[in-house]
């Protein structure tokens, strides 16, 4: 399933408050101050971190898929009085009326491109939309297999109304020769004795980071340096490592 497709109705609706990881502004901010502005984030979904980052006063654009988690960003964003500009575009589609010195994922969202050629032509994408000696920064990951123990273990947590939000991983199947990883994730609200239920299918596409340089280098862009978390330089046997390009 696409991430427009995923990211619709209760799972839109559930995502900011049972994703198991808040982005921090601050490295995004200082990606910017370094590259320059204006900034793009890709796959921005309802805006965290990039109404922090507006409300620092950075312009910064964002772009998504999914409508409902761009609706979700404009509530907020309309609810803190801050100013925002969103596309609703794919990843691998850019057509954007500007250019930009700064172009960013928070977190591992590239890692959603089913292929090989869709990531390809996302960073063409991305190269086309970067301005002369712009910067961009691709967080990537290698999942790590759900313990067949932990199938059906779901995070919980309770809304403001009092409904009980639930999400867990029922089933998994994993395709090394395809660097892929598909699951079952199951999105449960319940309240006042009702229990609304979701399965949608989630897949990850993942690459080693000499793979993910031939990709970049086919696009046109140029590896700067692969970071860990930290920001130093990844170890070449590293599960989550970021890219640095540059155009």
């Amino acid at each position: 399933m696409e991430p427009s497709l995923f990211y619709t109705g209760i799972v839109a609706e559930l995502y900011g408050a049972l994703k198991s990881v808040s982005q921090d502004p601050a490295p995004y901010e200082h990606f910017i101050a370094v590259a320059g502005e204006p900034a793009l984030e890709l796959g921005c979904g309802d805006g965290e971190p990039l109404l922090d980052l507006r409300r620092r006063g950075l312009d910064v654009e964002g772009v998504d898929s999914s409508a409902d988690m761009l609706e979700r960003c404009r509530r907020a964003a309309a609810a803190q009085g801050i100013d925002v500009v969103l596309h609703h575009q794919s990843m691998e589609a850019l057509d954007l009326p500007r250019r930009y010195r700064s172009v960013f994922l928070a977190g591992p969202t590239f890692n959603l491109l089913p292929d090989d050629a869709a990531a390809t032509a996302a960073l063409r994408g991305i190269r086309a939309h970067l301005a002369e000696g712009g910067s961009a920064l691709i967080p990537l990951f290698i999942p790590v297999p759900t313990p067949r123990a932990l199938l059906g273990a779901a995070r919980t947590t309770v809304a403001d109304d009092g409904a009980v939000l639930r999400v867990s991983t029922i089933d998994e199947r994993r395709d090394d020769d395809r660097r892929v990883q598909e699951a079952t994730l199951r999105y449960e609200r319940e309240r006042d004795g009702s229990t609304e239920v979701v399965d949608r299918r989630w897949l990850l596409h993942w690459h080693t980071q000499d793979g993910f340089r031939a990709l970049v280098e086919a696009a046109g862009l140029h590896v700067a340096a692969v970071l860990d978390a930290d920001g130093g330089t990844a170890a070449p046997d590293a599960d989550v490592f970021v890219f640095l390009l540059r155009r």
